[in-house]
């Protein structure tokens, strides 16, 4: 296909699915009114929240761990790489695939040379927002098949009725996945 063109970013951005683009809301005006760059960074920053996200809800809907524990265990763990991987398996008990864990290294390797204040091209900028709109889509739909809800999306009702664990069991939970 070769490196996306900005119009093929803007038209990709308009074809994501309603909660996702929700949650990147802010990417068209940082995309037209800021270096790419920006827009990259930003974008990061959305789905590492839905990372994280997704860990609590898996916590909280799966494992039925106290909330506010949940919360506070995750609020103190340092999200990395390999990390999040680790605890996405621990979590829902399943691999992240290896499609969605791929489609975001080469993102990566750029925002990485962004932030350390490397040079990257514009084209390996573009390719980069690419693979992060396709890594949002390709993430949501794992999340959805592995427990029923999305993380881009609001999460009203995601636990269901269940009763949440006490606080002394749901520690117990929390350090057997390493969060505590």
């Amino acid at each position: 296909m070769g490196v996306p063109r900005r119009q093929t970013l803007c038209d990709k951005f308009d074809s994501l699915d309603d909660e996702i683009r929700r949650s990147f809301q802010h990417f068209p005006k940082l995309f037209n009114d800021f270096p790419a760059e920006v827009s990259l960074i930003h974008l990061f920053s959305k789905i590492e929240t839905a990372q994280v996200k997704a860990l609590y809800c898996g916590i909280v809907k799966l494992h039925r761990v106290n909330a506010q524990l949940a919360a506070n265990a995750l609020d103190n763990w340092e999200i990395t790489r390999p990390g999040f991987r680790d605890k996405y398996k621990s979590v829902f008990n399943k691999e992240l695939k290896k499609e969605v864990h791929e489609r975001l290294l080469h993102a990566e390797k750029a925002r990485d040379n962004i932030v350390h204040g490397k040079q990257v091209k514009d084209g390996a900028v573009r390719q980069a927002l690419f693979d992060v709109f396709e890594y949002a889509t390709l993430f949501s739909a794992q999340v959805k098949s592995d427990a029923g809800f999305t993380p881009f999306g609001k999460l009203t009702g995601f636990k269901g009725r269940a009763s949440s664990l006490d606080k002394a069991t749901s520690r117990w939970v929390l350090m057997g996945m390493k969060f505590l």
